[in-house]
């Protein structure tokens, strides 16, 4: 586990030893893994991070509402389809000619349809990609919560056997699985069939030490005063009770705009004219403004 966290955090990863653990166990288990937590803790990071750490390249599936087989695993190549018919449309006149009835001219057409549903014309899309790569690939499922039920299902056999079936091919079956990772920003709920297939991991928002750690390697040249005072201050608003909490995306952000603004502390004024980095609501904003004095003196 320590080799797993050192070699993270050499990518830019601060990972706690769930996390770590989560990624040994998926890597030698060849068990997909669903990570959940709010939006900005570092779910898409982290698979990004583990392809960078294991060598694997990287193949992203980005789901949202609607999104199907044609889009996730593969489609025909229709334009190439319909022009080789063109191209062949003499030749296939010349093949039926002398056919003696129509059963047989339909058979000769059967078998020439065929091989425009031949490896030729196949297009691949995220998931046939990963099984295709022959020595392993990093899968990333964003956003699986974002995907209807019928899509979740469709990835069951995918997620146990690491195969998929292509009806006019077959079954397509991975050499090396894949590294597959699910993020869930818990918009719905996933059905337990794909929950029995992952390994389950919850990235919570981090505590004081932990998100300075994840400051310090996210944005090498802050000051630590400044780190930490931020970090303190982050922390204190996430006690709020506000439409969006601020995230580890958020805080990175803004570590990374005071810097711009060459800040070397926090004051009631600097806060105020940067706290739209950190929220996203004008309502939290508005919230919060009256605040920033009595958070930055808890913080300190």
């Amino acid at each position: 586990m320590e080799s797993i966290i050192a070699g993270l955090a050499g990518v830019g990863y601060i990972a706690s030893r769930r996390i770590a653990t989560a990624l040994f166990m998926a890597t030698h288990l060849q068990k997909p893994v669903l990570v959940e937590g709010v939006a900005g803790v570092g779910k898409t990071e982290l698979a990004l991070c583990a392809a960078a750490l294991l060598g694997l390249p990287l193949i992203r599936l980005q789901c949202y509402e609607g999104l199907d087989e044609s889009k996730a695993l593969y489609e025909w190549k229709y334009g190439k389809q319909l022009l080789y018919t063109q191209i062949l449309k003499d030749h296939m006149g010349a093949a039926l000619t002398d056919a003696p009835d129509m059963a047989t001219a339909m058979e000769r057409l059967h078998g020439t349809g065929d091989l425009f549903f031949s490896e030729p014309f196949l297009e691949p899309r995220p998931l046939l990609n990963a099984l295709r790569e022959p020595d392993g690939a990093v899968l990333l499922i964003d956003e699986i919560d974002k995907s209807d039920e019928a899509f979740e299902a469709f990835l069951l056999e995918m997620l146990s056997a690491f195969q998929v079936s292509i009806p006019e091919i077959g079954v397509i079956k991975a050499t090396t699985p894949p590294v597959v990772f699910l993020t869930s920003n818990n918009v719905r709920d996933l059905g337990d069939a794909l929950k029995r297939r992952c390994l389950h991991l919850h990235i919570p928002l981090p505590d004081q030490g932990l998100e300075e750690k994840i400051v310090a390697a996210r944005v090498p040249g802050i000051e630590a005063r400044l780190r930490t005072e931020l970090v303190r201050f982050v922390q204190a608003l996430r006690t709020l009770d506000l439409r969006k909490l601020p995230s580890i995306s958020e805080t990175v952000d803004w570590a990374r705009a005071l810097i711009l603004l060459h800040a070397a502390a926090l004051d009631v004024e600097l806060v105020r004219e940067t706290l739209n980095v950190l929220l996203k609501f004008e309502a939290d904003v508005a919230a919060v403004e009256p605040k920033i004095g009595e958070l930055l003196s808890h913080g300190a």
